[in-house]
């Protein structure tokens, strides 16, 4: 990359460390390689609609940003100060329906298989597909160490009130951005030797992971893919009676849920003491303005969790609800 474009050079936050590692270890694997579609109905300015996406990035300095780790101490992300993002265009309106949607799947496979090279910006693809006269097909792939969930409908709403703006020849004025280095920085600040402390104590005496062994030894090599997905909704009622439960007991429904997989996890296993991993937002209440940052904050922490054979539920799930809190205090 060329020195004159580089505008500025910081370390990764913990997460990216580990999506670089992963990235870097198994490239072909897609698993961190994130995919939004949508279909666009009516007329589309794609002049405008690419400018849209271009001032964007130009907004952001983590979608200029990639990855350093050859010769130097530690792994760093280098954002760069011009980025271009191309569109992608494609024609299909002379396609059948049924064609269109197997060459639609076949695009979105090959997308999300073609892995990114994370030290060149912008980690990021854009496709956008006519169907017809007044319906286009859009398809946004990026890589997910620039992005958490929590950024993206930020981004959206500021491509669609620039898109707006540019189809009517107006400019469009939008909040200033504060840059994810920001966080970097917070970060730096935090009491590492405090955090340690903490998180030894609370996984002391935890030497192996919690077995899951439904469909499987134990033994079986990890790593297998891909794993099969099951979704399975709970009827009004039952999800009804959550919600009472969880208001009657001050209880919030993200505890009921890990209440519940703590106890499925010590049936299978026949543990009384487990351990599993739950994602958190990671945007610290006080960092000014985290909540509108774009970036990657998420964290996975392990969530210790004991099951006492003679415990009453409700006392229980309290207990677990307060252990959470305090785990958030070193979230980071």
């Amino acid at each position: 990359m060329s020195k004159r474009n580089i505008e500025s050079v910081y370390p990764l936050s913990p997460m990216q460390q580990g999506m670089l590692f992963h990235s870097l270890y198994n490239p072909d694997s897609g698993v961190y390689v994130e995919q939004m579609t949508c279909v666009f109905e009516g007329e589309l300015d794609v002049p405008s609609f690419a400018r849209a996406w271009q001032q964007v990035v130009n907004r952001h300095t983590i979608l200029r940003t990639a990855f350093a780790w050859k010769r130097v101490d530690r792994m760093l992300q280098v954002v760069h100060r011009e980025t271009n993002m191309p569109l992608q265009q494609h024609d299909w309106s002379r396609l059948s329906p049924s064609e269109q949607a197997a060459q639609l799947e076949a695009f979105l496979q090959a997308d999300r298989s073609h892995s990114f090279d994370v030290s060149k910006a912008p980690l990021m693809r854009l496709a956008l597909m006519r169907l017809g006269a007044n319906q286009w097909q859009f398809a946004w792939t990026h890589h997910h160490i620039l992005l958490d969930g929590w950024s993206v409908p930020i981004l959206l709403r500021e491509v669609l009130t620039l898109y707006e703006a540019y189809r009517l020849g107006r400019e469009a004025t939008l909040p200033p951005t504060r840059p994810y280095r920001d966080y970097i920085a917070w970060l730096d600040q935090q009491d590492l030797s405090q955090a340690e402390s903490f998180w030894r104590k609370a996984l002391q005496g935890f030497t192996a992971p919690t077995p899951l062994t439904v469909d499987r030894p134990a033994s079986s090599a990890a790593g297998v893919a891909p794993y099969p997905e099951l979704d399975i909704e709970l009827p009004t009622q039952t999800t009804a009676a959550l919600h009472a439960m969880s208001r009657e007991h001050q209880l919030t429904m993200n505890t009921l849920v890990q209440g519940a997989w703590a106890l499925l996890l010590s049936r299978y296993s026949g543990e009384e003491d487990i351990l599993f991993g739950a994602t958190v937002s990671g945007r610290p209440a006080h960092l000014p303005g985290a909540e509108s940052m774009v970036g990657l904050f998420i964290n996975t922490l392990p969530v210790r969790v004991a099951l006492p054979p003679h415990a009453r539920l409700i006392p229980w799930l309290q207990q677990l609800q307060a252990q959470q809190a305090q785990l958030r205090q070193y979230e980071h």
